[in-house]
């Protein structure tokens, strides 16, 4: 019965996706993008933070790595795919996380925290100095967006807003089951020991180094998934997609969202997009709106919705159940 409530679920949810660019208008199809995007994002760094406990306070930077390596490769490589570009921007990001890997796992907490802060505003700094490569401030823009293209068979335009949407919702529904799928073999397992007693996970044998490595790569190339969807969804990528404070937004919203569980990222990114989203509608302070919504979660949902929710549902598990009549 539980199997067949979830494969209604999910055809429901299919459809849904299928239906919102016929329901709500381009506006909201490329709101949902951004949205999915940002999920993405913060889930490639709840698989750091929030199943192996690594601090990563830089995470931008294999962002910053996935939309410079799409936005490069469609503008230097003729006839680049696009499903190439997105290869290109994870491959970039991944390469960034395994040169940084053998630094980074070593270390734990603020130290680890503090490394990662260090590394992301040299990453920043050399977005924008290197020019010639990232554009600086300017970014880098105008680079052609490739058909998806099936030689011999089915030739897509990408420019095509809803085109490029179903695309989207694929690449990046695609990459969210990856990561499910990732947190949920056997290594997931180890990923957990990992965080709640490392000691005892390398007492059985398993190498905590080596097993931390493996995960924050697979962070970092999903970031730069994210990155490079980023890339061509804007057709520009700049250095402010590498500053620190977009290192900072996906740590609160999977916080806010539940450290931890794999459906709080998704929660977090939807709840932080649609508040911004009604904040700039009725007033320029949207920062001020953003952190006061923060400080009353954090205040009334320490441990974010998905905490908030397993104590209601503790609680009504409790209740004693009222007499028959």
């Amino acid at each position: 019965m539980k199997k067949a409530i979830k494969w209604i679920l999910w055809i429901i949810l299919g459809i849904g996706l299928i239906l919102i660019p016929k329901i709500f208008g381009i506006y909201y199809t490329n709101f949902f993008v951004s949205l999915a995007i940002m999920a993405v994002f913060s889930q490639s760094i709840n698989i750091e933070l929030g199943y192996t406990r690594i601090l990563n306070f830089g995470h931008a930077m294999f962002f910053g790595m996935g939309g410079y390596g799409a936005a490069q490769a469609l503008a230097l490589i003729p006839g680049m795919p696009i499903l190439g570009a997105v290869l290109c921007g994870m491959l970039g990001g991944g390469l960034l996380a395994l040169v940084l890997s053998p630094l980074v796992v070593r270390v734990s907490g603020m130290a680890c925290a503090m490394l990662h802060v260090a590394f992301n505003a040299l990453f920043f700094m050399l977005a924008m100095k290197l020019r010639p490569l990232t554009g600086g401030e300017d970014g880098i823009s105008g680079f052609p967006i490739p058909p998806f293209n099936i030689p011999g068979i089915i030739s897509i335009d990408m420019t095509n807003p809803l085109n490029f949407y179903y695309f989207a919702v694929a690449v990046l529904g695609i990459s969210m089951w990856l990561m499910w799928y990732f947190t949920k073999t056997p290594f997931g397992q180890i990923m957990i020991g990992i965080r709640d007693n490392p000691k005892r996970v390398n007492y059985l044998g398993f190498k905590v180094p080596e097993s931390r490595a493996l995960v924050y790569i697979v962070g970092g190339s999903f970031a730069g998934v994210s990155g490079s969807m980023y890339a061509l969804f804007q057709n520009l990528f700049s250095s402010d997609a590498t500053s620190g404070l977009n290192s900072f937004q996906p740590v609160l919203m999977t916080m806010v969202g539940g450290i931890g569980t794999f459906i709080g990222p998704i929660i977090g990114s939807a709840f932080f997009s649609v508040v911004e989203e009604l904040a700039r509608r009725y007033t320029e302070r949207v920062e001020l709106v953003m952190g006061l919504t923060l400080i009353i979660v954090i205040l009334f949902a320490p441990m974010g919705f998905m905490g908030l929710y397993r104590d209601l549902k503790a609680r009504w598990g409790k209740a004693p159940s009222l007499p028959k009549i």
